[in-house]
């Protein structure tokens, strides 16, 4: 049996409507959204009683999607956690091509999206940088140098 395909990347937000507004401005369409509730939502999660809201994007040439899930129920942990760094193990970052990293770059920081540290030149292939987006996730952006 071979994989077939990488379909989507899911991330945990508490503020649905600021990440969908983020990766619609950083130039992702949105698929749809709904709410999920019931047995197979439970045993999926392994959590009993959950309700959760959902939305999906694609990228523009439709190859990569990702699915932004708000935990209605149980109550999401209300801890206040500062930002892990960029070397912390597990998932750290999404990576998108963009065709102009200065204006994308630019049009996100008008939505408090931070630089984590620099942009920077690869070699004489790319110019790349990673932002911190809402609720800390982090995007690498990358320009192919042509």
């Amino acid at each position: 049996m071979a994989l077939q395909r990488m379909d989507h990347v899911t991330v945990v937000v508490r503020d649905l409507g600021a990440a969908v507004d983020f990766f619609r401005e950083l130039g992702m369409e949105i698929d749809g959204t709904t709410q999920v509730r019931g047995e197979w939502v439970d045993r999926i999660c392994g959590i009993d009683g959950v309700t959760a809201d959902i939305a999906m994007l694609h990228t523009p040439d439709g190859h990569g999607r990702i699915e932004l899930t708000r935990y209605l129920s149980p109550e999401p942990d209300s801890g206040v956690r500062n930002p892990e760094p960029v070397e912390t193990p597990g998932l750290r970052q999404v990576m998108f091509a963009v065709d102009d990293l200065d204006s994308t770059v630019h049009r996100l920081r008008e939505h408090g999206t931070e630089l984590v540290g620099e942009i920077v030149r690869y070699e004489d292939v790319y110019r790349l940088c990673y932002l911190r987006g809402p609720e800390g996730i982090i995007v690498a952006l990358a320009e192919e140098l042509r």
